[in-house]
């Protein structure tokens, strides 16, 4: 198994979605691999957890990576949530993202969660992705 992909992949995927025009439109330059200290308002994209299944075989290093990306947003309803997550679907899904090491063998979207959190106060969709990376 090669885990050694996993920090491209991460890369690659903050990279597609910070300089995407039209999604910076949506959220302006609030897309985070990290959080920034204290309370965060408005809407916002965080990149989220990552799971990772080995898919190596005797000639290929491989895994796969099972990954979220939360839109997060203190809009009334979800209309804006939803957008935003529709961009960040395309972006990922429409173009896969080139890596500093390994190379993105099909990138696809799964499924999405929506929901309100803190008191209602808050919208949060989180969309799953899954990643199948070959080590070169």
């Amino acid at each position: 198994m090669s885990y050694a992909v996993s920090a491209a992949l991460q890369a690659a995927v903050y990279q597609s979605l910070a300089s995407d025009s039209d999604l910076a439109s949506l959220v302006g330059a609030a897309v985070h691999d990290q959080m920034p200290a204290g309370p965060v308002a408005g809407t916002y994209v965080s990149l989220g957890p990552e799971d990772v299944r080995d898919l190596s075989d005797q000639t290929h290093r491989g895994a796969e990576h099972s990954f979220s990306v939360s839109v997060v947003s203190d809009e009334a309803g979800f209309q804006t949530a939803k957008s935003v997550a529709g961009r960040i679907t395309d972006i990922l899904v429409d173009s896969m993202p080139v890596l500093t090491r390994g190379r993105v063998v099909s990138l696809r979207f799964i499924s999405a969660r929506a929901r309100r959190v803190r008191a209602g106060q808050t919208r949060r969709i989180d969309l799953s992705f899954r990643a199948i990376v070959e080590d070169t």
